[in-house]
């Protein structure tokens, strides 16, 4: 029989290491996700190498603890933890409870304490004890039996501390890591230590003398007048630092170590962990499903001769294509159902019947599809238009539930008890195995979804009526996907040669500035090492090291900004990072999405994001850097697709500010925007207490960050981050903005109160965002839900206007004939080509209907330009 192996984790330790080891993210529900995901793959990793019988992670139960009172000041000065890592911390208890991993805290005692008992306990009986956390303070706990794993660099390196490598390390033993910890202190906790010994004088002493106690035996023969003066003073703090670094080993738990045996995770917990929290690569990782409940039979007729299909006035239909991305997957066939007869007609059937085309381009005939953006652009690329589109499952479902994230037809089915549908994942099996399967079956599972649509669309119909939705469904969002469809199948034309041109400028800036370091260096040397980078500027340059990583000098790049006035080097440095990101994930990465028309063929997610907001992949053109020079010029690879035609370009400006200043009835924000006064400057002037003249580019800077981070929700700590502030600067600065614009103030305010009635919120055109989350008990929660409720209306408006304006544009174009082609919409921005003689008109009417798209009580402005290229529209 193997030995029982229990693992200890430090929860909170680890929280923070995931949470400062990686960038801030969210999912598109708005959650932060940064900790959660790190702490994920810490957990995968620790599982995978551990194999564990027994586990536990402690969690700290709160600030006070019996340390207190032996000193009030232990880990004071630690700052507040940051709101957006507090929000995550009701998910990792989640994630532990979805992984069926036990978890404990205990009032008056630390995770250190929890851990160091059962630790005694597992090593008294002889198990194996694996110990893991952040603090190296635990390493007093190694034993025989017990190894403790200290984290390192990222998120899944680990240095093992066993009895014989705390002793190569300090030339110590383990429990004199306390003794050490009384004499040098500890800042990260708060402990004293006695001034002027530092880790090197505390070893010497240990090797000397062997302990706290021992060395003030021998006080006498302690060389060095300072040190000896310095231990004497400070006697009572040396035993108080002892004992406060000292771990519990006897705490008062209530648990038994055997009854913390691991099953293992609750696989389907976890998924639909990961699919609330859209860790897409998680869930890829997964297992594939393999076997579904028994469904109903159906008869489902595969039509060989087109002459024989009969087709109904209103029919669901589903286009089948077995890959997602349908600007470029094949399509096997059509399933469709009028209610009662269930047809698939396969592809090569399909292009042959003018018939069924006919059908199809018939406004008269009402189609219900599962995804109609999907269907009208897929057979577009083969001819066919697509007209009278009436029902859109995957739309209706999202407008009536934005915060569920559905991955195909089953998913959306089986949110409505309907459940005589597998998944694709099923059908077509995963990964390299994934493959068409037979006719029959091919046709069995189209058949399926059509009728899936078929019985799901009165049921949701009623839905969104009930919720006062239908108008937003089906006056905005079911005429959108049909452009939108358009717009992807159009695609915009991409200049391989100047992209190719921009890359070997990109390589040619590189080069020289690599020349330009090496030369300020004095040196060369590997400018990606962060290990060979922290030597020259911190040793060899002289620099003030900000942050240490746990293998040498940290050169993030906030450390690096924040040194950026200390030596012209950094400036380099940083602007070397950002051209190869661009270099690497651009260039190389749009040269790749190129199809063989020479356009590059984005597709617009349009029921993702829980505001509204369209998002844009393969490739993602949302995201072009464009802070740089050099990432700006990359949007000159984009032309038009004809000869004498021009690209023409429109953009909202500071929409969402005049969103926040409609909606909080704000008279100093509503009478900036009526007056044409730059807000920004306008808020600096009202915050800082100056007139125009007196405000800087610093302050506007920071007004604009504080103005924009009022629309997103932002903290003191974002706002800290984002400006390079103390989180206390930062703090006042929203605090004063408040004040200064009550109106606002009030909005917040009541749009909270009135979230907590309502369970939602929702924008001027009624699309609604649940917020379960707003009367929880649960502080971080509650505060999440809170600042959403505040931003969402605003953000959500905003998307919603800039829809409206293309429906509008797209009807617009139609009603003067003219050529112009909508190419992209790029958050507030629409870009269009167009024949050089229909610019005037342009310049004319897009302003026109994009500034009316929808009436608020400030002027919506737009900004307008034209080029030869993106680029020259800027």
């Amino acid at each position: 029989m193997s030995k029982e192996k229990i693992v200890l984790l430090d929860g909170n330790s680890l929280a923070y290491r995931a949470f400062f080891a990686l960038p801030l993210l969210t999912n598109d529900t708005g959650i932060h996700t940064n900790a959660i995901y790190g702490f994920t793959m810490m957990l995968q990793n620790i599982l995978k190498e551990e194999k564990p019988t027994h586990i536990l992670v402690a969690w700290d139960a709160g600030k006070t603890t019996f340390r207190h009172s032996t000193f009030s000041e232990y880990k004071g000065g630690r700052q507040k933890t940051p709101p957006e890592l507090s929000e995550q911390f009701p998910y990792l208890r989640k994630l532990l409870d979805a992984f069926q991993i036990p978890q404990y805290e205990l009032d008056q005692y630390e995770a250190d304490d929890i851990i160091g008992t059962l630790s005694k306990t597992g090593d008294a009986e002889g198990m194996e004890v694996i110990v893991i956390s952040g603090d190296k303070d635990l390493t007093q706990l190694a034993s025989d039996n017990t190894t403790v794993c200290i984290t390192r660099k990222g998120i899944t390196d680990l240095e093992k501390y066993t009895p014989a490598h705390v002793m190569d390390k300090y030339g110590l033993s383990p429990l004199q890591i306390i003794d050490m910890k009384g004499l040098m202190g500890d800042p990260s906790d708060n402990i004293p230590g006695v001034p002027g010994v530092g880790e090197k004088t505390a070893i010497k002493l240990l090797k000397e003398y062997g302990s706290v106690e021992k060395v003030y035996e021998s006080l006498d023969k302690v060389s060095g007048k300072k040190l000896k003066e310095n231990l004497t003073e400070n006697e009572e703090k040396a035993f108080m630092s002892k004992r406060l670094a000292t771990i519990e080993v006897n705490a008062p738990i209530t648990i038994s170590i055997k009854n913390l045996d691991y099953p293992g995770p609750d696989e389907e917990n976890v998924k639909a962990l990961y699919e609330e929290l859209q860790f897409k690569t998680l869930l890829e990782k997964m297992a594939p499903q393999t076997e579904s409940e028994p469904i109903k039979e159906i008869n489902v007729h595969i039509v060989t001769d087109p002459d024989t299909i009969e087709l109904a006035d209103e029919m669901a239909l589903h286009v089948e294509m077995i890959d997602e991305n349908y600007l470029a997957s094949e399509i096997s066939g059509i399933g469709m159902t009028d209610g009662e007869t269930i047809i698939f007609i396969p592809f090569e059937v399909v292009i042959k019947s003018d018939k069924l085309k006919k059908w199809f381009q018939d406004e008269q005939k009402r189609k219900f599809a599962t995804d109609s953006k999907a269907s009208y652009a897929s057979l577009l690329r083969h001819g066919i238009e697509v007209n009278g589109f009436e029902f859109d499952l995957l739309l209706a479902t999202y407008i009536a539930n934005p915060s569920s994230s559905y991955t195909d037809v089953a998913s959306v089915a089986k949110e409505f008890n309907y459940f005589d549908i597998q998944s694709d994942e099923v059908v077509y099996g995963k990964g390299a195995k994934k493959a068409l399967p037979g006719e029959e079956t091919l046709a069995d599972h189209a058949g399926r979804k059509a009728q899936a649509v078929w019985k799901l669309k009165p049921i949701l119909e009623d839905k969104l009526r009930d919720n006062e939705q239908f108008e937003l469904y089906r006056e905005l969002e079911m005429p959108l996907a049909k452009i939108l469809g358009k717009v992807e199948t159009t695609g915009v034309k991409t200049d391989l040669g100047i992209l190719r041109q921009i890359g070997i400028d990109l390589s040619a800036r590189l080069l020289e500035l690599e020349s330009i370091i090496y030369e300020m260096a004095g040196q060369k040397f590997n400018i990606n090492s962060p290990k060979q980078l922290g030597e020259i500027l911190f040793e060899k340059i002289g620099l003030t090291p900000i942050k240490k990583t746990k293998t040498g000098y940290s050169t993030a790049a906030d450390v690096l900004e924040k040194l950026e006035s200390e030596h012209e080097i950094i400036g380099f440095i940083l602007t070397y990072r950002q051209l190869g990101k661009l270099n690497s994930t651009y260039i190389e990465g749009l040269t790749k999405e190129i199809h063989e028309d020479g356009k590059i063929h984005t597709r617009f997610q349009q029921a993702l994001t829980q505001t509204g907001r369209l998002s844009s992949i393969n490739p993602n053109l949302q995201n072009i850097p464009i802070r740089l020079e050099e990432g700006r010029k990359i949007r000159a690879a984009f032309v038009p697709s004809e000869p004498g035609w021009l690209m023409f370009a429109a953009d909202y400006s500071q929409i969402e500010l005049r969103v926040l200043a409609h909606m909080s009835q704000d008279e100093k924000m509503i009478a900036a925007f009526q007056e044409g006064e730059d807000i920004h400057t306008k808020t600096a002037m009202d915050v800082f207490g100056v007139d125009k003249d007196g405000v800087s580019s610093d302050m506007r800077r920071t007004a604009k960050a504080v103005n924009f981070g009022i629309v997103y929700g932002i903290s003191d700590y974002g706002l800290s981050q984002s400006l390079n502030i103390t989180r206390k600067e930062a703090g006042k600065f929203i605090d004063t903005y408040l004040e200064t614009f009550p109106g606002v103030k009030q909005y917040m305010e009541d749009i909270v109160a009135d979230a907590k009635m309502k369970g939602y919120v929702v924008t001027m055109m009624n699309r609604r965002r649940y917020l379960p989350d707003i009367t929880s008990s649960n502080f971080n929660l509650r505060s999440f839900a809170e600042r959403t409720a505040m931003n969402t209306p605003i953000q959500g408006t905003a998307a919603d206007i800039i829809k409206k304006a293309m429906i509008d544009m797209d009807a617009r174009l139609k009603e003067e004939g003219l050529q112009t082609r909508m190419l992209l919409q790029v958050h507030d921005e629409l870009i269009f080509e167009a024949p050089e003689d229909e610019i005037e008109k342009l310049k004319e009417i897009v302003p026109e209907v994009m500034e009316f798209a929808l009436t608020l009580d400030v002027p919506l402005k737009v900004e307008w330009a034209y080029g030869l290229s993106w680029y020259e529209t800027k």
